[in-house]
């Protein structure tokens, strides 16, 4: 991956008629980067890559693809090739007439075109395959050769709208992590549309995450995981215990905070400027909780509560934990390897749970 940028959106908003679906949204894509845009349905993420397709104009700003404006290009004119989700066969032609599809145009001979084909179904890992019809493929298969007829042109850009949708969740997996490999052997700048964080995360370089149709935060995934700047990114990505708090005091990096039913919280503020006074939220996630059933050392950082109910699922077990003057349960992972899960399943015993100070991420308050 470069460090160079290849797409750059500046300023661009898209309004259909009284709604703005895209909302003055500033990105720069690297080049040679897995680029991901994520976020609920609705939050615009759709339309900002059929603006990047040419499917749709930008109603103010513009799209840069390599240092060129692109919104008075029409689609084929531009360097870029799209895989739908419901990826497009033609259910009338075979694998190789569907590679083959855009290159009729091409001015390469027949043979040309069919050593291509071939290159394709090697890298797609579908050897032998360019005589079978196309409804005698399966879903994986399918989105193989979709993948193949956009990349035989050789684009600067993929841009893939939320491709692996129909998948079932095991041969989704997989398919994430060739998909991934994928990119990576042929260097091509990709732009995938999900709403599956799991998903972002697994595969991205980068992820944005978009809501109302705007950019919330653009950061790697350990970035964004562990150091979401909004509530909604942080609730969004993954699963995330919220508490209303109140900085006493911050010094030397640490702040000092009242956090209602989880009591006396010291946190790093990484670089955050919380002063004494500062209304914030104090959110931390499931699997940075310990939970005991005997009383830790200390008052802070510990909060004691009543064990709710509670799932085993093999490599790791959910739990739920009341805390007193709260209704909402905290949510709380715990990893199964190498520890004893009795006790679990014993509603209603007094626990007590821990964290460390850099577990916390502090927010601005709402």
């Amino acid at each position: 991956m470069s460090d160079e940028n290849i797409i750059s959106i500046r300023n661009v908003s898209k309004a259909f008629g009284a709604v703005k679906a895209v909302n003055e949204v500033n990105l720069e894509i690297r080049r040679g980067e897995f680029f991901s845009l994520l976020g609920p349905s609705g939050c615009g993420k759709t339309t900002l890559l059929r603006m990047l397709a040419g499917f749709e104009a930008p109603t103010e700003g513009e799209i840069f693809i390599d240092d060129q404006a692109v919104s008075a290009i029409p689609p084929h004119q531009r360097p870029v090739n799209m895989v739908f989700q419901n990826y497009a066969i033609f259910p009338h032609l075979d694998v190789r007439g569907n590679i083959a599809f855009g290159m009729r145009k091409s001015g390469l001979s027949k043979s040309e075109i069919n050593a291509r084909v071939e290159e394709m179904l090697a890298m797609i890992k579908l050897p032998g395959y360019a005589a079978r019809g196309a409804t005698q493929l399966s879903g994986g298969e399918r989105q193989r050769v979709a993948l193949a007829r956009a990349l035989i042109k050789q684009p600067k850009v993929l841009l893939l709208d939320e491709p692996l949708g129909a998948l079932d969740k095991k041969l989704r997996e997989q398919m994430q992590l060739e998909l991934r490999a994928l990119q990576k052997s042929v260097g091509i700048t990709f732009v995938f549309v999900t709403h599956d964080q799991e998903e972002a995360l697994t595969m991205s370089d980068r992820v944005a995450v978009m809501s109302k149709g705007r950019v919330l935060q653009v950061e790697g995934p350990m970035g964004l995981y562990e150091g979401p700047t909004t509530r909604f990114v942080a609730d969004f990505i993954g699963t995330m215990n919220f508490f209303d708090g109140t900085v006493r005091e911050a010094s030397n990096g640490v702040a000092s905070i009242d956090a209602g039913p989880l009591g006396h919280v010291r946190a790093e503020t990484k670089g955050d400027s919380f002063g004494a006074g500062s209304e914030i939220i104090v959110a931390i996630r499931p699997e940075k909780l310990r939970l005991s059933f005997d009383a830790p050392g200390g008052t802070a950082n510990v909060v004691q509560g009543r064990l709710g109910p509670a799932a085993y699922l093999g490599d790791r077990s959910h739990l739920y934990v009341f805390l007193t003057g709260r209704e909402e349960p905290v949510a709380v992972a715990l990893q199964n390897a190498g520890r004893s899960a009795v006790g679990i399943d014993q509603t209603d015993q007094p626990v007590w749970l821990s964290w460390a100070e850099d577990a916390i991420v502090l927010l601005p308050g709402e």
